[in-house]
């Protein structure tokens, strides 16, 4: 027997070693997940995944005997700060609205800075066979200019928006489907401007802020939308008539012949063959700035 009572001893010791080696590990997963600060603040684990715990050991059960008012936690879920609200957050003051106006502005209002100023406008785009050439035609001589789009158009062409925005010309609202507004009803005008001017925020990030009435229809209800959405409707005073398409050689005759300080020029890039706008463009473009003509863009009026 006396040979066996070293055995003997070791079957005890090795006994007693699991048993208090579980009773450790049950003390960190229970105990040690329950002993909340005095505060109930609680310490997420760094680098712990979902559902792990020090030492890599599952995670632990809903946590009891947390402070009133303390998240419980489902088993497997890691311990998270609540996201901050916005409450108690100063609130952003919204956007000054522009005055609900009774006729569209014409022109470039007179003054030093507008001076041998003009505008270039481009209406119903965009489209992707005539848009880039004008763009192209723009960069070359460094001029920014404006195009009222048509939702229609700008939603299956959101890259030429961006790129307008980022060689710096401003996006206009031409409606969805360039309906005449004064034979529509008001639910109808509001959709067909709305609409535009959302898919124009998500393409670009912002709304535009300036509108035009297809055809110049203008009405009572066109400018209160307008105004609703915080745009300024701007028409135009020279209008090129190349939705006509009556010749490249006719249309910069007719933008040379009514240059002057201030105006305002309608050109297309979309709505039909628009290559002869193109081409024009192409042509007048360094004759009027060969006179001294410098192509801008207009203010937005105080609000």
């Amino acid at each position: 027997m006396k040979n066996d009572e070293p055995t003997v001893g070791r079957r005890v010791l090795l006994r007693s070693a699991v048993f208090l080696g579980v009773a450790a590990a049950a003390g960190l997963l229970t105990g040690g997940e329950t002993d909340l600060p005095p505060s109930g603040a609680r310490t997420p684990v760094a680098g712990a995944g979902p559902g792990a715990a020090p030492g890599g050991a599952a995670g632990p059960g809903p946590l009891t005997g947390a402070p009133a008012g303390l998240p419980q936690f489902p088993r497997g879920s890691p311990y998270r700060l609540e996201p901050m609200t916005s409450e108690g957050a100063p609130e952003r003051a919204p956007a000054a609205k522009p005055a609900v106006r009774t006729r569209p502005i014409l022109e470039l209002p007179a003054g030093a800075s507008t001076a041998s100023a003009m505008t270039l406008t481009f209406d119903d785009g965009p489209d992707p066979r005539y848009t880039p050439g004008i763009l192209d035609t723009l960069a070359r001589h460094g001029v920014r200019a404006m195009f009222f789009v048509c939702g229609e158009m700008a939603v299956e062409n959101r890259d030429l928006l961006r790129r307008m925005v980022a060689e710096g010309h401003v996006i206009g609202n031409h409606t969805w489907t360039h309906p005449q507004l004064t034979k529509i009803s008001r639910p109808a005008m509001a959709s067909e401007i709305g609409r535009t001017s959302e898919v124009v925020q998500q393409a670009v990030g912002t709304a535009p802020l300036w509108f035009r009435a297809p055809y110049g229809a203008w009405n009572r209800a066109a400018f209160e939308i307008g105004a609703e959405l915080g745009m300024e409707p701007l028409a135009w005073t020279v209008d090129t008539l190349d939705w006509k398409e009556p010749g490249t050689g006719a249309i910069v005759s007719r933008v040379l012949k009514q240059a002057a300080p201030g105006v305002i020029v309608l050109n297309h890039d979309a709505g039909g063959n628009r290559s002869q706008s193109v081409q024009a463009l192409a042509s007048y473009l360094p004759q009027l700035l060969g006179r001294g003509f410098r192509m801008t863009l207009p203010e937005l009026p105080p609000r």
